[in-house]
């Protein structure tokens, strides 16, 4: 399956070194155009290429990475999603000032699910600090754990997949209801907790 990456800041960079040490292609994509991402691409090359937003979304799997704020412009204009995964690795806060952004009482990833319509959204990859995704996933004789939930199943199973190939462990959490609620930050009681998976 074609992977996107929309988003280069820190944890967007961290799951495209992730991919490129497990040798797994995908096409990274930010705001300011594909000449910004030469430094990441030449170190990551030649798993990892910069190309345009729509490039980026229009993969198999596209995880999106990208200050709260900006969100809605960076997925504005988009192919249509027509069923394609997209995976929500975004928290509601953003620097310098970490406030958290006002949800009205939802969740982050039903404010994410309404910005691409037609996507199967899995929550996943917004809880590790950026170092640890990026890092050696087998940690103290053990696979490093990464969360993931969503509602569609299939969607999940080939998250999963791709977690177990990038070498870590996935616990599915559930439904996005009650698993993303569990992996958001603020408020949710599992990120930045470093999980160790033994035999």
């Amino acid at each position: 399956m074609s992977i996107g990456i929309i988003g280069s800041g820190n944890i967007g960079s961290a799951f495209a070194r992730a991919l490129a040490k497990a040798s797994i292609p995908a096409t990274i994509a930010n705001s300011r155009g594909p000449e910004s991402l030469k430094a990441l691409t030449d170190e990551l090359s030649p798993f990892i290429t910069a190309g345009t937003r729509e490039e980026a979304a229009s993969a198999d799997i596209v995880l999106v990475a990208v200050n709260w704020s900006k969100l809605p412009k960076a997925l504005a204009g988009l192919p249509a999603w027509n069923g394609r995964i997209a995976i929500d690795a975004n928290n509601p806060i953003e620097a310098p000032l970490f406030k958290p952004a006002e949800l009205d009482g939802r969740l982050s990833s039903e404010i994410f699910a309404d910005l691409v319509p037609g996507a199967r959204v899995v929550k996943a990859f917004n809880h590790l600090l950026a170092q640890l995704l990026s890092g050696d996933p087998e940690a103290e004789g053990g696979n490093r754990v990464l969360f993931f939930s969503g509602d569609d199943q299939s969607a999940k199973a080939d998250v999963a997949r791709l977690i177990d190939r990038l070498g870590f462990f996935g616990i599915d959490l559930g439904s996005l209801a009650v698993g993303a609620k569990l992996a958001q930050f603020p408020g949710g009681p599992l990120p930045a907790i470093n999980l160790v998976k033994f035999g």
